[in-house]
């Protein structure tokens, strides 16, 4: 049986249907896996959102191992790290720190549900991590807003998520499952009709994230990252996909580029 870590801030309610979605698969006998720890960079009392994240993972009777990132700089008099800077010397000591704990809680696969924080280099070297991205191979990079924009400006026809092995270069691991998807068609053809003749810059300007196509792109991928978790690990059970030595390999155990699971999320957002 596949054991998963599940690390998470617990920071909004995505983190939440997430595990809600991967637990009653697991409940179900869909996903032939246990949740081995829920681990959270937060602790009780900083933020009601994580708050009631934890409610959560108790309320599964879930093992919840939590190391305050904030409290762990501020005890050492550190500064907090800054996205687009290199990461400050105490993180190190840090995911140390969390791995320490971590050692009661063995685990096969590690899984990044909103888990707000870069894993060193160190850590990504003992774990096989993934995190999800909101790009298939070779897509944009960056967050997930910049990823949308990224795809307006580029006037595309398609998109996709993956779930890529975690590395301590942002979005840069290897690919291990994905799925892509159109971005035109019937709700989308209007939106893209009301960008015509104008630029990004304008559109970011004069409507931000509350312009239709962006609202549209992004409900189209959000309605797909909850299956690509769940058809991911159900992967990894079933021995269909598996990581050595760093590299994504098939049934066969020769190496693959990653493991398309198209059909499969088109199967299961039909039938949503």
């Amino acid at each position: 049986m596949l054991n998963i870590g599940w690390f998470s801030t617990g920071r909004d309610e995505a983190a939440c249907q997430l595990l809600e979605e991967a637990w009653q698969a697991i409940q179900a006998g869909d996903l032939k896996a246990r949740i081995a720890f829920v681990f959270s960079n937060r602790e009780r009392g900083e933020d009601s959102a994580s708050d009631r994240f934890f409610d959560l993972v108790e309320g599964y009777d879930l093992p919840l191992v939590c190391l305050s990132s904030r409290r762990f700089g501020q005890e050492r008099g550190e500064p907090p790290a800054h996205a687009g800077e290199p990461l400050p010397s105490w993180r190190a000591d840090y995911d140390r720190a969390a791995m320490h704990l971590l050692e009661a809680h063995p685990f096969d696969l590690g899984v990044l549900a909103g888990y707000m924080l870069i894993f060193t280099e160190e850590a990504c070297q003992r774990y096989n991590l993934l995190n999800l991205h909101p790009a298939p191979p070779g897509g944009p990079a960056g967050t997930c807003q910049e990823v949308i924009w990224q795809l307006i400006e580029q006037r595309a026809k398609r998109t996709g998520i993956m779930m890529h092995l975690a590395t301590k270069e942002l979005d840069q691991g290897p690919p291990v499952t994905y799925c892509t998807y159109s971005i035109r068609g019937r709700a989308l053809d209007g939106p893209w009709a009301q960008v015509v003749g104008r630029s990004v810059a304008d559109v970011r300007a004069s409507e931000g994230e509350d312009n239709r196509l962006f609202q549209e792109i992004r409900r189209q991928g959000v309605m797909r990252e909850l299956p690509l978790v769940v058809a991911t690990l159900r992967a990894f059970a079933e021995e269909k996909v598996h990581i050595a030595r760093g590299r994504v390999v098939g049934t066969d155990g020769l190496p693959i580029d990653a493991y398309d699971l198209t059909q499969e999320i088109d199967r299961l957002v039909g039938s949503a």
